[in-house]
């Protein structure tokens, strides 16, 4: 049986419960912020609790041309690996362009602006525990809206085009503001896979901004680094992640590790630890499924529904 890197076994009841499982929020490489394991070896690393996929993020590239070019290896990797678009300054910003190669390259998701976000760079001022590049990429903040105020023709463009391929639109680390704005437009291009990334890291949203996207027909994700011991910050309590999940309601959390950092456990250590937490704190195994297997499967578009 494989161990954890705390050196215990996880129980076959918590791999029953984890079995399936998507990751939508992976940070293998390769990036410029400095990462643990590659695709590849996230692959592998999903199988020790039977991934049923993983979505591999960047901040500054598409990595669905990673998962093309990386195909032969991931071809005998355990673990079935997807890639996206992120939104940011270094693929142009809100640019409909890289979201078209993206989709034609196989992306199954575009996730709007996050550390050129207008947000995260207010936050990233602080000591937040974000990442550092390993150089100066020259990052310019990146907004959905125009010099009116209102979302841009480009924005707009962007949630047609994700709205056409059936993919998934997250709002990265917009403010509440700007991703309910963002999640609007998406709603009334059609699109039905809408995410929001840590409601209370770096985008704080209010709890108005929170039912907005919710009316908007989006998802919660809650990062289970953001409770894990060994990850330096945020490190809250796993109360506040119960907390979170009796307030929205399982049909719409999703939980997702958000690791492959230098420094950071494994993903899969991460949903060791953290869920059995989460079962030790009353939350129903088959809550846990349907935050952890069945919406993420529909988001990323393995399922026609959550159900």
């Amino acid at each position: 049986m494989t161990t954890t890197e705390a050196g215990t076994s996880p129980s076959p009841a918590l791999l029953q419960v984890l079995d399936g499982t998507v990751d939508l929020h992976c940070h293998s490489g390769p990036s410029p912020f400095p990462r643990r394991l590659d695709h590849v070896e996230a692959s592998h690393d999903g199988a020790r609790i039977g991934m049923r996929a993983i979505l591999v993020k960047s901040h500054h590239h598409n990595t669905a041309m990673d998962v093309l070019a990386m195909g032969p290896q991931l071809a005998q990797a355990p673990t079935p690996v997807y890639g996206g678009v992120a939104m940011n300054s270094e693929v142009g910003g809100m640019n409909p362009s890289a979201v078209a190669v993206a989709v034609l390259m196989g992306g199954r998701c575009v996730w709007g602006p996050t550390v050129s976000a207008g947000q995260h760079l207010l936050a990233h001022q602080h000591d937040d525990g974000f990442p550092n590049n390993t150089g100066n990429l020259y990052e310019e903040e990146v907004s959905v809206f125009d010099s009116t105020g209102a979302v841009s023709q480009q924005a707009d463009l962007v949630t047609r085009l994700v709205s056409d391929a059936g993919i998934l639109l997250t709002g990265g680390h917009l403010d509440g503001e700007s991703m309910s704005a963002f999640f609007a437009t998406a709603a009334r291009n059609g699109v039905k896979r809408l995410l929001v990334h840590h409601p209370d890291y770096i985008i704080n949203a209010s709890e108005t901004a929170i039912e907005e996207m919710l009316g908007h027909g989006a998802f919660i994700e809650h990062e289970l680094s953001m409770y894990h011991p060994d990850v330096a910050a945020p490190h809250w309590p796993i109360e506040q992640l119960v907390d979170w999940i009796h307030k929205i309601g399982p049909e719409r959390t999703v939980l997702d590790s958000d690791l492959g950092q230098v420094g950071n456990p494994l993903p899969v250590d991460a949903y060791l630890l953290i869920v059995q937490q989460l079962l030790d704190h009353g939350i129903k195994a088959e809550d846990i499924r349907q935050m952890t297997c069945r919406n993420t499967a529909f988001l990323l578009g393995l399922e026609e529904t959550n159900r």
